[in-house]
């Protein structure tokens, strides 16, 4: 028997409306506008014979019929979504790809690689680096390992590891003219710092809040600044998980005993069903040993 279905089209702009409570926020989730969305809306209508919304001065509202129709297609999209996702992904066999921050790659997870393909030797793990928040329906990934608060539109998010702030050296600088001893030392020195205003919260524990606004080199990746920072140009503020294996190396030393947390922290993040996927399930349940060893050494 042939299904009798509106376009998805109208049935996707119909549910974001009804979701979000407005065409404006349904079109931006959809990136197109407020007048496609509501046209959509309107042959939806046409097409069923039925009122979906009451259209008011301060937005839309959804009828009786509207709203029973939104419950009912939310979970049905949310079904084409992961079945999409599966067949995307159906015909890529062996490979996982990986999508996560230079300075995470470099710091962290690239040594520690090969211990995953010893156990994995039929899975060949592809790395894809940004700084920049990766689509997993444009870019083909696999799963990302992302540094935030774990609440992204369009992906399942768990926890792998939280971290902690704190200042960082080159082992030199305690041998300087001035050395590093107590954190008032450090308005004797370079203070580098990435695009944001990353020192802050240390600062206001240590009570320094007045350094905040000096000036000094910037840096768009941790990783970058971690390795000024190992050649002597200045003081970081380190990250625990990108900065263990170097204070470990003896590349870098922590001069204060003053650690704070940071409130972003490390995620698993996946399109929706992913996590259930063998090859995502085995790489997750690597990371996730690694990280509880790496965070109990440190």
């Amino acid at each position: 028997m042939a299904r009798d279905l509106p376009p998805l089209i109208a049935m996707r702009a119909f549910e974001a409306a009804a979701r979000n409570g407005s065409f404006t926020k349904a079109a931006t989730e959809l990136a197109i506008t407020p007048a496609a969305v509501s046209q959509q809306v309107r042959h939806l209508e046409e097409r069923l014979g039925v009122k979906l919304f009451l259209r008011q001065a301060r937005g839309v509202v959804p009828t009786a019929a509207g709203k029973d129709y939104a419950q009912a297609l939310g979970p049905a999209l949310d079904q084409i979504a992961t079945a999409t996702q599966q067949a995307r992904y159906a015909d890529r066999g062996g490979r996982l790809t990986v999508a996560t921050t230079p300075s995470f790659a470099a710091k962290w997870l690239v040594h520690r690689l090969a211990r995953f393909q010893a156990e994995q030797p039929d899975l060949d793990v592809r790395l894809s680096t940004a700084n920049s928040l990766t689509s997993f329906g444009e870019d083909d990934i696999d799963l990302a390992i992302r540094f935030g608060s774990g609440n992204w539109s369009g992906a399942a998010a768990r926890l792998l590891m939280t971290t902690e702030l704190f200042p960082v050296c080159s082992p030199a600088l305690l041998r300087s003219p001035r050395p590093l001893r107590k954190p008032e030392d450090l308005q004797h020195h370079t203070m580098l710092r990435l695009m944001f205003p990353d020192w802050i919260k240390w600062l206001q524990a240590a009570g320094l809040e007045q350094l905040a606004q000096r000036r000094g080199p910037q840096f768009s990746d941790a990783g970058l600044m971690m390795q000024a920072a190992i050649e002597g140009q200045g003081v970081a503020l380190g990250q625990r998980v990108l900065v263990a294996d170097d204070l470990a190396a003896g590349r870098l030393v922590e001069p204060f005993d003053l650690r704070v947390p940071s409130e972003p922290a490390y995620f698993l993040a996946a399109p929706p069903g992913a996590f259930e996927r063998p090859k995502v399930k085995a790489f997750c349940a690597w990371l996730e040993d690694e990280a509880q060893n790496a965070q109990a050494a440190s």
